[in-house]
């Protein structure tokens, strides 16, 4: 990119522009390397106490700022004040978890392993990581990415979403502030700028998003370390004997963000003896579930124009779709209803693709053994949940569900302490727990002989 191009940001709620940013193009990318690179040597010397100080004032800073921080979230993503204000909130609580597990040490136990040899492990940060994260969560998928990579002695280039950079540009502003210049360094731009990240100088891509996306960065990245985490389409298998609040919880789950949440439900699955009752009691709750009072709008025009190709094409039989409710003043923005979609062939486009929007598809299945087979029938295998009162059945189908994350009765509940990540096509990697740590390091083993020969 020779001359400095500029992008038009909409705000998801109106439609309306809201601010124009220059994209990075070649050297700003690069300068942005070459950056954290130079932060690189004097961060990952720093000792882990001072590192984990150096964090907690991150943290600190974060929650001092937290209005800024979520009149940012909610210019990008049209998130209701609370949901932002939530995810503002887990961020911080994610840095300071990180600045505390990097302190525990992760290493296998030393000692003379070997006659005569004694040996120790040692895990060294990776060096230059280059953190690409989506427009559902800017600031809550920057925290899964950024917190484990900085505690483990790594630079970071965040790169955000085309239509979200707000929040990360704060990020790099208070990191810049309580970590020091260039380690963490933002570079806002569209998906040129994603390219030109992955194929720089960085030594490894931490990637959320999109499944071809995903494969893009693949072909690019060669031979360096990848953390990738796409898509999910996530079954929720809903057995007869399942709690009364089912309904109402899985609807909640699946409007949370608008359903623009890589682990929400989207395919309920039951058994042919209540199937109906589900369809009733999910019909009810979506229409309890109004965009524009209780969830926000679709982050852009591409994802709505999603929505509505995926629901056109679809052959389902039943269609429940809950009321719409957008602000006086806002009803031009991406706002789009709740839906129950029932019915369906084995093939429905809106089974098959993942319309990542507050849309639940309703399937039936002759036994215990079919809705097994129907939830691990997608290639994306991120997160699934199952729903019944039987403990012996309930594990049963959670131990055989193919997903990197099984709920049972409750769906969408994560914490720092616990690991999130994908199978299939839903990618490889972790995020959260102190498992992360190691998605951002490397160890090194170190044997010494004792003595003489």
């Amino acid at each position: 990119m020779e001359d400095t191009q500029v992008a038009v940001l909409t705000d998801p709620r109106t439609g309306h522009e809201r601010r124009r940013i220059a994209l990075a193009g070649e050297p700003e990318v690069a300068a942005a390397v070459a950056e954290a690179r130079g932060a690189g040597s004097a961060w990952a010397a720093l000792t882990p106490r001072l590192r984990a100080r150096c964090l907690l004032r991150f943290a600190d800073l974060i929650e001092e700022r937290s209005a800024q921080y979520v009149v940012a979230e909610r210019s990008g993503t049209g998130k209701p004040a609370a949901e932002a204000a939530g995810e503002v909130e887990s961020c911080a609580d994610l840095l300071r978890f990180y600045a505390g597990a990097l302190r525990t040490g992760t290493a296998p136990a030393a000692g003379r392993l070997l006659p005569g040899r004694e040996s120790w492990v040692r895990w060294e940060p990776l060096g230059v990581v280059a953190a690409i994260v989506p427009w559902n969560y800017p600031l809550m998928m920057a925290a899964w990415r950024i917190g484990p990579a900085l505690a483990a002695g790594n630079t970071v280039v965040l790169k955000p979403a085309l239509t979200t950079p707000d929040t990360a540009l704060l990020l790099a502003r208070d990191a810049a502030e309580a970590l020091g210049p260039g380690v963490l360094v933002t570079v806002p731009g569209d998906r040129d700028t994603g390219r030109l990240l992955v194929e720089s100088a960085v030594d490894a891509v931490a990637f959320t998003g999109s499944e071809a996306a995903g494969r893009d960065i693949v072909g690019r990245a060669g031979l360096r370390r990848l953390s990738l985490e796409l898509g999910g389409n996530c079954p929720a298998v809903v057995l007869p004997d399942a709690p009364p609040d089912t309904y109402e919880a899985l609807v909640r789950a699946a409007t949370y963000n608008a359903g623009q949440s890589c682990a929400s439900p989207a395919r309920v699955i039951t058994l042919r003896e209540n199937y109906q009752q589900a369809v009733e009691g999910l019909a009810k709750a979506m229409n309890a579930r109004r965009a524009g009072v209780d969830f926000g709008p679709l982050n852009n025009a591409d994802q709505a124009a999603r929505y509505d190709r995926i629901v056109a094409r679809s052959g389902a039989g039943i269609e429940h779709v809950a009321p719409l409710a957008p602000p006086p003043g806002e009803e031009g923005g991406h706002w789009r209803p709740g839906r129950i979609l029932a019915d369906l062939p084995a093939d429905d486009p809106a089974v098959c693709e993942e319309v990542f929007a507050p849309v639940l598809t309703v399937q039936a299945a002759d036994g215990p053994a079919e809705a097994l087979a129907l939830a691990n029938g997608m290639p994306q295998a991120l997160a699934a949940s199952v729903w019944g009162t039987r403990t012996d059945a309930v594990l049963e189908l959670a131990g055989q569900l193919n997903a990197g994350e099984v709920w049972v009765n409750c769906h969408l509940e994560q914490t720092a302490e616990l690991p999130h990540g994908g199978r299939g096509t839903s990618g490889h990697g972790t995020d959260m727990s102190v498992l992360a740590l190691t998605e951002y390091q490397r160890p090194k083993t170190v044997t010494v002989r004792l003595g003489g020969s």
